[in-house]
């Protein structure tokens, strides 16, 4: 391709930032894979660049056409506040929300570009309560520096001078950083951000830049022969659960916040619109393993809404919440669904397959709980239920069964329980909560993406983020404040950031609450109350 003169673009405006965003999000879905294995830091839960992309598409995919390039950027950093996922998602928010304060005219040069990069990574690092070297913080700190060098030269010599920055800041990662150094891999947020700041520099010359390109296949192929199990770094090990939620609250509150959760766990970061006075909204993450005091604390300092809490992978290196039994009264959900079970055993609920329903069940017992509700999602699961209660009874023990149809109506059921109520009272409750509970799920089917409403069918779509928007509409149109997604295994993450962003618009009203991933089929579940 035929390189574009420096004098033929000084200013980057609307259009060039569309096509950025659209490059950035192409390289990304193409090397999400490569750059996801890479990640081990602040936890082996391979899930950066997928984190990154799909905050980019929430932020620029389906906004406000024809916006000029400051209320573009202001549009698209707020959508990216409200959507992104994962520590890497939410500092590229921030990034995102720093460009959008400095950009704000319609064109912007070379100088307001460098000057757009040095608040884009001081805004990223001051949400970040601990800043580490050798993360995607220290690639834009170089990005930002070799821009600002470079800004008497030109927008194109400002754009490159920041892709060569970046990629030479990820290729010292692994001497930063000793997690990274151990599994012989650079950083993954870093790299991800690198091949953002590379697709501007193909954007304004339609020449392909290939520094990050290079180490990404580089370390590719040594992550892949490395067999060494790789520790989580000093000071992270212990914690294992990732809690996201929105934060409607004023600025003082969040920053006592950040204190608070910076006791609890780590990885904290929490960002927001602008620092103000008013109520405003903050997307707050953290690692942690006491799930409801993170929650608990964001409830105490303003509206917590959308919360998403996500077990890291099985290969990370942590200590899981022990067994816990309330002894006022215990509740078991005996449900197939894994990634549910450890999200309900770190909020003292007990949570069994079928095959370990009556231990458990006896393991309540014996712990000195005086009786227990036993919630069920299956016809299997009800049997056994109801065995392992007739025989806790027999000894004495007082248990009750309440069968429901699928596990979003046990967490509905969950949330109402009060073990300060009488115990029929609390059975009769959280049966009503559950019944209430209107269930909707997409099933994959070989015709398409079949939707469905508790035993009703309503079609079948061939993209999923069709079907998605379809089921949302079905539920929130017969009545709903909050919409809990548990997506399948097999759920891609586009899915739920089209269902997402479409409740978000169409229904503002709406909550919507995302659960970690369940099993295989359904391929998303949503239960609305």
């Amino acid at each position: 391709m035929v390189e574009i003169p420096e004098t033929g673009r000084q200013l980057l405006d609307a259009d060039i930032m569309r096509d950025w965003a659209a490059r950035a999000i192409d390289s990304l879905t193409r090397h999400r894979r490569g750059v996801d294995e890479l990640n081990v830091f602040p936890v082996a839960d391979s899930d950066t660049a997928t984190n990154m992309l799909a905050t980019l598409q929430a932020a620029f995919q389906g906004g406000t056409p024809g916006l000029a390039l400051a209320a573009l950027l202001d549009e698209a950093a707020g959508r990216a506040l409200l959507s992104a996922r994962g520590n890497s998602g939410v500092i590229l928010a921030q990034m995102l929300r720093g460009l959008a304060d400095a950009w704000d005219a319609d064109a912007i040069d070379a100088k307001a570009f460098a000057a757009g990069l040095r608040a884009a990574t001081d805004a990223a690092t001051a949400a970040v309560a601990v800043p580490t070297a050798g993360t995607i913080l220290t690639v834009a700190e170089s990005a930002a520096s070799a821009a600002a060098k470079a800004a008497p030269f030109g927008l194109v010599s400002t754009a490159r001078a920041a892709a060569e920055g970046a990629a030479e800041a990820v290729a010292a990662t692994p001497g930063q950083l000793p997690a990274l150094a151990r599994a012989g891999v650079v950083d993954a947020g870093g790299l991800a951000l690198a091949l953002i700041i590379e697709a501007l520099v193909e954007t304004l010359t339609g020449m392909v830049s290939t520094g990050a390109l290079d180490l990404l296949e580089r370390h590719r192929v040594r992550a892949v022969e490395e067999t060494e199990e790789v520790p989580r770094e000093s000071g992270s090990e212990v914690y294992g659960y990732e809690v996201q939620y929105l934060l409607e609250a004023n600025a003082a509150a969040a920053s006592d916040l950040r204190h608070r959760l910076t006791d609890l766990g780590d990885s904290v970061v929490i960002i927001g619109s602008r620092a103000a006075v008013d109520v405003t909204t903050f997307n707050v993450h953290v690692h942690v393993n006491d799930i409801g005091a993170a929650i608990e604390a964001g409830i105490e300092r303003g509206r917590v809404h959308r919360i998403s809490v996500t077990r890291f992978d099985d290969s990370a290196v942590h200590h899981p919440p022990a067994l816990d039994v309330d002894p006022k009264r215990a509740v078991l959900v005996v449900t197939a669904a894994s990634r549910v079970r450890e999200l309900l055993e770190g909020e003292r609920c007990l949570a069994a397959p079928v095959e370990r329903a009556a231990a458990v069940l006896a393991h309540a017992r014996d712990a000195g709980a005086p009786d227990a509700v036993v919630l069920t999602d299956t016809p299997e699961a009800a049997r056994a239920a109801r065995e392992a209660v007739q025989a806790a009874r027999g000894a004495g023990f007082r248990a009750a069964v309440v069968p429901v149809h699928a596990v979003v109506q046990s967490l509905a059921a969950v949330a109402v329980h009060d073990p300060d109520r009488d115990f029929d009272d609390d059975v009769a409750a959280m049966a009503e909560a559950a019944t209430a509970c209107r269930v909707g799920e997409l099933r994959s089917q070989i015709e398409g993406i079949a939707v469905a409403v508790g035993e009703a069918d309503f079609g079948i779509f061939d993209e999923p983020e069709q079907a998605a928007r379809d089921l949302a509409d079905r539920l929130c149109e017969a009545g709903a404040e909050l919409l809990t997604v548990l997506p399948g295994a097999g759920s891609r993450p586009e899915t739920v950031t089209a269902l997402s962003d479409h409740v978000r618009e169409a229904w503002p009203l709406v909550e919507v609450q995302h659960l970690p991933a369940g099993d295989d089929e359904p391929l998303l579940q949503i239960g609305a109350e």
